[in-house]
């Protein structure tokens, strides 16, 4: 990626990252960088919106949590 692509991607995502914050989603940078990335491979939005939102709502029991703690860090285990 060239260094200018590589800018504007990283003010993107910070410009998403300062929504999701007035929003109060809860999303991390990580994590945020990796939905937009899924809708740019042609997932559809409103289904990882779905995923998120239950992850969100229904902890995961601790064992699960270790595994999937480095790919929704703030939205597993009970921690927002």
């Amino acid at each position: 990626m060239d260094p200018e692509a590589a800018q504007t991607a990283r003010e993107s995502l910070e410009l998403a990252f300062h929504m999701s914050n007035i929003l109060d989603t809860g999303l991390d940078r990580h994590t945020l960088s990796v939905l937009i990335t899924l809708c740019d491979l042609g997932l559809n939005p409103e289904a990882l919106a779905a995923v998120v939102k239950e992850l969100q709502e229904s902890p995961v029991p601790r064992p699960q949590c270790q595994r999937l703690h480095h790919l929704f860090p703030r939205q597993v285990c009970g921690v927002f």
